[in-house]
């Protein structure tokens, strides 16, 4: 009998999570090893925020169902949250509140695409991405940016790869996994010829509270009327106020497609967790206090780190302007060690020097890896010493 189906044959296994539970079994069997793998702050939930939640609990309300699409009250929350940091107003209307902002993006794939249906995705990219696309029946067309331009796609690049069969165009900023911030006129050029295409545009806006050293996130919806039509923003509450576990996510748009996806959720997950939402109500409404703590210590960090990471040798890594990773090009690194592929390469480092890396090949990049600096300075500075060190002896393969 053929247990699987040929659709779940095809997915491929995320990577950061594959390489987090590779780290997590080896540190299970008492191997001393420094885990920069996973996309998540280390610092808890804010206190304010849990308290929300046990409060929720202990008057019954966390005991029942909700709408679909989220709670009124927390639609309100984030209709205030938009305001102030969208600029714009926006309806209940226009907003699904989602089991993570990972199922938000998966059904808004689901609501927008028939079969061949292209999306243009920028590499590198965040894993899910390409495979949530063919998951939809849809087709990723993967547009490879350069280091040396930021990993910025420009609308040349666009223009050389539009058909009549695209649908959406995906820009992450700041991004997974490079770090890298669209300026305000990048955005515009990118939102202008969306709009002339009649395109839709999915912006992933996750990690838009952690920017650092005066750089400033720009909102793409927020720079016209025509592209705030045409754009569907992913948000949530894992990111900016360390509660990735809650899973608590976001799409705010068009009423028509957020209705579609509201019927997906319908369908699937239903409401999320309603003691979540209860939660997230106070993380929307909460001044910047607990925000701006964890901002300030991953931009400490990031300033420690990167250039420690650029005296390990065949090393390159650019300063990223947000979220809280480093995504080095490691082409000289595996030349020097004699390697030719960068999944082998970031193996070889676990296995010998117990630091968890994330290969560059599943954010669409060969010759990168990605590391995250949310964990304490310790343990980054540790890190690199063992990868210097590594990087340090002469090649034996």
């Amino acid at each position: 009998m053929k247990k699987l189906s040929d659709f779940v044959s095809n997915i491929e296994e995320s990577v950061t999570l594959a390489a987090a539970k590779r780290a997590k079994d080896l540190a299970s069997q008492g191997k001393n090893i420094i885990d920069l793998t996973l996309g998540q702050p280390d610092f808890s939930t804010p206190e304010l925020i849990g308290e929300a939640a046990i409060d929720s609990i202990h008057s019954g309300k966390a005991s029942f169902y909700t709408q679909a699409s989220g709670l009124p009250e927390l639609k309100s929350a984030v209709r205030n949250y938009w305001e102030k940091y969208y600029g714009y107003a926006i309806e209940d209307k226009e907003i699904l509140v989602t089991t993570g902002a990972k199922f938000a993006l998966y059904a808004f794939f689901q609501s927008v695409l028939d079969k061949g249906d292209e999306v243009i995705i920028p590499a590198p990219y965040w894993v899910s991405y390409v495979d949530q696309v063919k998951m939809s029946g849809g087709h990723p067309v993967v547009v490879s940016t350069l280091q040396e331009n930021d990993f910025k796609i420009t609308v040349e690049q666009l223009e050389a790869v539009k058909t009549e069969k695209t649908k959406v165009l995906l820009l992450n900023s700041p991004s997974n996994p490079t770090g890298m911030i669209y300026s305000k006129e990048e955005l515009l050029a990118l939102g202008n010829w969306a709009v002339a295409n009649d395109l839709l545009i999915l912006a992933d806006d996750i990690y838009h509270r952690l920017v650092y050293n005066k750089s400033v996130f720009t909102a793409l919806s927020s720079l016209s009327e025509a592209i705030r039509q045409h754009t569907i923003v992913i948000n949530g509450v894992s990111k900016t106020f360390a509660m990735t576990g809650w899973r608590i996510g976001l799409a705010v748009g068009d009423s028509e497609i957020i209705a579609a996806m509201t019927k997906i959720a319908g369908q699937t997950t239903s409401n999320p967790s309603t003691v979540a939402q209860y939660a997230a109500i106070e993380a929307f409404n909460s001044d910047e206090t607990a925000v701006e703590k964890m901002r300030t210590a991953f931009e400490a960090r990031l300033n420690l780190i990167h250039p420690m990471i650029n005296q390990i040798p065949g090393f390159e890594a650019i300063k990223p302007n947000g979220a809280f990773y480093l995504f080095p090009k490691v082409e000289k690194a595996m030349a020097l060690k004699g390697y030719d592929n960068v999944t082998e390469f970031a193996t070889a480092i676990l296995e010998e020097t117990g630091v968890a890396l994330v290969t560059g090949e599943g954010f669409g990049s060969p010759v990168h890896v990605r590391l995250s600096y949310a964990t304490d300075l310790e343990s980054l500075t540790e890190a690199v010493k063992r990868l210097k060190n590594w990087m340090e002896v002469a090649h034996d393969r």
